[in-house]
């Protein structure tokens, strides 16, 4: 769909923003927002801001794991029609107007609106990717991930103006055309989440009831496999794979630390064996000095490594000769049990491994409860042909996977781009919405 545009144009000094209506006018952002520290209200809830989301309450997202201070009275008050900013993630969109009322870190900006603008027009456009390209340009620091945005610069960006006539236009035409965009974007996720769940049932039945129908059944004894092919063996996994438990060389010896060139297996790596089979390279070293001075070892490729300790279940399988932290046990297989069969297993257990976990803090499973893990053993013929049909109906999942995937990656760039147009006056959208609202 095309969209029309103004008649004229006018390029503003903030080389960032590009040309704009010639009829807006724009003012400096310090005659909107003063800044403001309001403390001592620590009864409040906790709000976050969201690159993707806005000012958000802490609360409604399971993937913030920023642990607030345990002294909550320096936290900030932020009230409804608030500039919230995230002052070393600003740069990043972590820009919001908030409308919601609650508590925020001491190291956020808040500001208080002190105009009669448009909130929602603001709110789009102190977080489009002009803004955020402003952000950048005045923001400072050595650390390139938390470069702080320099107030007295921040204070007089140019805040574009249309009339407020125009503001709720374009406001309530990105309400309408972005609330389209995103329910397109979470039907796309709601697909991935049952492609993913079809590929974790999948794998799940290939490794318990084997690829034949037909076969006859026996009941496993165990509660999580279920009935498995008769001449199928229930075993513990420590009778098919040697296990060898996990050891971290002494932090405080500066010396086995140095020239590290050893992969070292860690939980640092426990995101990364979450979407991969096989692990190649890893975020942490050890050298031979410390090897020789601690009870690690240097496990051969192809061992199946195991978190047991916060992220469990966490498995991969190694490409080359690697070691592995106190954190993972790792499982050398015998001529019984293929690394892929036994890895597939183990993501096929996690009900299991929630049953063995305890702790409050720090979650684990105790080394007597996986040297009980019990798994159904298969022969190696029938194993093989079973990690053949697993990847083949993975590639196909992850396929539409990928498809999905890239389909958010685009109407997520369709959105910014279109936010991005309507706030800077690259289109005119004043004939796209009702008449009502352009006058509300």
């Amino acid at each position: 769909m095309t969209f029309p545009r103004y008649g004229a144009y006018k390029r503003l000094n903030a080389e960032w923003i590009g040309e704009v209506p010639s009829h807006w006018t724009h003012k400096p952002l310090w005659t909107l927002f003063r800044r403001t520290k309001r403390t001592g209200h620590e009864d409040e809830q906790l709000l976050s801001v969201y690159r993707d989301y806005g000012v958000v309450p802490k609360a409604s997202r399971d993937d913030n794991f920023n642990k607030p201070s345990d002294d909550l009275t320096t936290y900030q008050l932020v009230e409804p029609g608030d500039l919230a900013i995230n002052k070393m993630k600003a740069w990043q969109g972590s820009v919001a107007i908030s409308e919601h009322r609650g508590i925020v870190s001491p190291a956020y900006f808040v500001f208080k609106a002190v105009h009669q603008e448009e909130p929602r027009f603001l709110h789009y456009l102190l977080r489009s990717a002009e803004y955020t390209a402003g952000y950048l340009s005045i923001s400072k620091g050595i650390r390139p991930n938390q470069w702080d945005l320099e107030p007295q610069e921040h204070s007089r960006m140019p805040v574009l103006l249309p009339s407020i006539r125009e503001q709720v236009a374009i406001a309530s035409f990105l309400d309408r055309e972005t609330g389209k965009i995103d329910a397109l974007v979470e039907e796309q996720k709601r697909l991935i989440v049952l492609l993913k769940e079809k590929r974790q049932t999948v794998t799940s039945h290939a490794v318990t009831k084997g690829l034949d129908p037909d076969v006859p059944m026996k009941d496993s004894g165990i509660k999580w496999i279920g009935k498995v092919p008769e001449h199928w063996d229930v075993v513990r996994i420590k009778w098919a794979a040697r296990m060898e438990s996990g050891h971290t060389p002494d932090k405080k010896v500066a010396a086995y630390w140095e020239n590290c060139t050893i992969p070292w297996v860690s939980l640092h790596d426990t995101g990364y064996l979450k979407e991969h089979d096989f692990i190649t390279e890893t975020a942490q070293f050890i050298n031979e000095l410390g090897v020789a001075n601690s009870s690690a070892r240097v496990l051969p490729e192809r061992v199946v490594v195991f978190s047991r300790d916060a992220t469990i279940g966490r498995c991969g399988i190694t490409t080359r000769p690697m070691a592995v932290s106190q954190h993972f046990i790792a499982w050398v297989c015998s001529d019984r049990v293929k690394p892929e069969f036994l890895l597939r297993c183990l993501r096929s257990m996690s009900q299991e491994l929630e049953r063995l976990t305890f702790g409050a803090t720090v979650k684990t499973i105790g080394m007597p409860d996986v040297r009980s893990l019990t798994f159904a053993c298969p022969p190696i013929d029938e194993q093989e042909a079973i990690i053949e049909r697993i990847r083949a109906s993975n590639a196909r999942l992850d396929a539409l996977i990928e498809a999905a995937d890239a389909a958010i990656t685009l109407l997520q760039e369709r959105r910014s781009a279109l936010i991005s147009a309507a706030v800077t006056g690259k289109i005119d959208v004043r004939g796209l919405v009702p008449e009502q609202a352009e006058a509300a």
